[in-house]
């Protein structure tokens, strides 16, 4: 029998009264964003949304809580936008959305700041059981920077993982780690960069005694980076079932997949909210197209979730929880 546990990716949208204090005490300019160095008066909004979308998380039944990246203002490029030896410079847009970040530029060694650690800290103090964390990808992030010190892409990628793994190597213990991975579908990795996107993905992973899901979204993998993510040392694969079904499901067929999987079953870009029915229904249908005898099923949002409104936002994730409380699932 098959766990199917509710989950999400992460990366929420700030609470109503959040937008409009925040708004009000950081401004709306380029330099005005998260820094890592904000005043008590903004660390304190920061503080009080958090408490309250894990709040939300924990109403709605989900089975793994998220910090939400409240304060993430470059989406996944955040971890490098607060780092030290990085410059933000120009607005670059966010993959192909209407979304922009920062983009940053590493003209130093990277070292862990202990950002994304700290925000755990202060959620595990709300979390009973099932805290999630979420970190770029190491190719994702290394993707959306640039390179003005190592010289190499491969050097660039390395020191990228062995960065998001020692920020990993800080976290309070956790059950769950979701690697957030659109570059390998978006800007697919080439020849020989596919393994190394793969051992990368491994320095990661192997930075926390948690079960970690390389998620990846926005399409289907290339079937030769699906097999050189097969090789990494992840627990699930994360397929985007939204954006095409067909072709992640053939993957699955054609090179198998792991004993657990990530399935992206409601779109976090649109407000359409899908039914608990219609979510479990995807699980069964997946589950029968891949002949799987799966472990666990995450059933998550296919995307960050910080496009939707937050009534419509709240509305996904309650469902996704009641689909995950349906019933169990038979291979």
């Amino acid at each position: 029998m098959t766990q199917v546990v509710a989950t999400t990716p992460g990366l929420f949208p700030l609470p109503d009264w959040a937008k409009d204090e925040l708004s009000r005490l950081k401004g709306h300019q380029k330099s005005d964003l998260v820094s890592g160095e904000e005043g008590p008066e903004i660390v304190d909004a920061y503080d009080r949304a958090r408490e309250e979308v894990v709040g939300v998380q924990t109403d709605a039944g989900l089975d793994r809580v998220t910090e939400g990246q409240l304060r993430w203002d470059d989406m996944i490029a955040h971890p490098l936008a607060v780092a030290d030896n990085v410059e933000t410079r120009g607005i670059v847009r966010y993959y192909n959305n209407n979304n922009f970040y920062r983009e940053p530029v590493v003209t130093g060694d990277l070292e862990a700041s202990g950002d994304v650690a700290g925000e755990l800290d202060a959620t595990a103090e709300h979390v009973d059981a099932g805290l999630q964390a979420v970190l770029p990808g190491p190719y994702s992030l290394a993707d959306l920077a640039t390179d003005e010190h190592y010289g190499d892409e491969a050097a660039f990628l390395d020191a990228v993982a062995d960065f998001l793994a020692a920020e990993a190597d800080q976290f309070p213990d956790v059950e769950t780690l979701f690697l957030l991975e659109p570059s390998l579908v978006e800007n697919a990795p080439g020849e020989g960069a596919d393994e190394r996107a793969s051992e990368a993905i491994d320095t990661v992973a192997s930075a926390v005694d948690a079960d970690v899901v390389a998620h990846t979204y926005w399409g289907a993998l290339d079937e030769k980076v699906y097999a050189h993510l097969m090789d990494a040392a992840v627990d699930a694969i994360g397929f985007d079932l939204i954006a095409d079904h067909e072709q992640n499901v053939y993957n699955v067929q054609e090179y198998g997949t792991k004993d657990d999987v990530a399935l992206g079953l409601v779109d976090g870009q649109n407000t359409f909210v899908e039914t608990p029915e219609t979510i479990r229904e995807r699980v069964e249908w997946f589950v029968e197209q891949t002949d799987g005898d799966y472990d666990t099923v995450y059933a998550t949002a296919n995307t960050e979730l910080f496009y939707l409104p937050q009534n419509k936002f709240e509305a996904k994730i309650e469902a996704l929880a009641d689909a995950a409380a349906i019933e169990e699932v038979e291979a």
